[in-house]
């Protein structure tokens, strides 16, 4: 009786380890970091979220303390970033088209805000901008109170926010070419006409970015707020501090709400921010 013997199989790499073996290290590198860093924790903040009741939840994020608070730091920031992104591309353009005495001390102060704390920050804003101060002194005798106000946020915001838009305008100012704005004039083009059209084409584009960063990072302050501001709910009451305000209270689920609804309207409106960003490069 003859006996056939089948001959051995060979295994099959598994497909799964196949392909993660052929994903460069450097994309395990970045998503490792990225989820050490930023995914798990926006995880965690909406399990610790939606650990509540829906009833609860929306009782929670929709209270009328907390809508004050929203509409206080979305618009004030929104405000902020909108006059930054106009004196931001002014300073932008005086540092790059013009040579003067004391210009590189005016490019320390612009970046000043990302080296000074922001507790000092809001002390110094305090100190001036009170009714005894340099600038709240001139303003107090008309009737206009800026420090412990709404005002006061403002111009927190404007403070810590406006390096954004001049390092973002700043570079693509010095790419552009000087000889596209003679050869317009050659033909007759007056300087606001050659601005319009041949100038802020490109820029608006980074106009536009560096109002959204200076937008979220106006949102995301307190340092400098919590000093300048009264705190007052339905006054000047932002929501960082308002989170901050429950956590003192042990309230870590209301705290956790309310930070949820704040980054589901930062990720909308940054997403709105950086469509119209898309288009204007399109369409510009």
């Amino acid at each position: 009786m003859v006996t056939t013997t089948s001959p051995p199989v060979k295994k099959q790499p598994n497909t799964f380890l196949k392909v993660l073996s052929k994903i460069p290290w450097t994309w395990v590198i970045t998503f490792v970091y990225l989820a050490f860093l930023l995914i798990l924790p926006i995880i965690a903040l909406l399990v610790k979220a939606f650990s509540e009741p829906l009833d609860s939840f929306w009782k929670t994020a929709t209270s009328p303390l907390a809508i004050s608070s929203y509409e206080i730091t979305f618009v004030t920031a929104f405000a902020a970033a909108a006059v930054n992104g106009v004196f931001g591309t002014l300073i932008a353009w005086v540092l790059v088209r013009y040579e003067f005495f004391g210009k590189r001390f005016l490019e320390a102060v612009v970046d000043l805000p990302f080296a000074l704390p922001t507790s000092v920050a809001g002390l110094t804003l305090a100190t001036v901008y009170s009714e005894k101060g340099w600038i709240g002194s001139i303003a107090a005798p008309f009737g206009i109170k800026i420090a412990f106000t709404r005002l006061g946020v403002w111009i927190a915001m404007m403070f810590i926010s406006l390096p954004f838009i001049v390092r973002t305008v700043q570079p693509v100012l010095t790419e552009l070419e000087k000889e596209i704005e003679e050869a317009a004039w050659s033909l007759g083009a007056s300087k606001l006409q050659t601005f319009v059209q041949i100038i802020l084409p490109p820029l608006t584009p980074a106009i536009l970015t560096g109002v959204a960063l200076g937008f979220s990072r106006a949102v995301g302050e307190y340092g400098s707020t919590v000093i300048i501001a009264s705190n007052t709910p339905f006054r000047d009451l932002i929501t960082p501090v308002l989170i901050f305000q429950r956590l003192e209270q042990y309230d870590y689920v209301g705290a956790t709400v309310i930070g949820t609804v704040m980054l589901a309207i930062s990720f909308v409106s940054l997403v709105a921010i950086n469509l119209l960003q898309a288009w204007s490069k399109r369409y510009g």
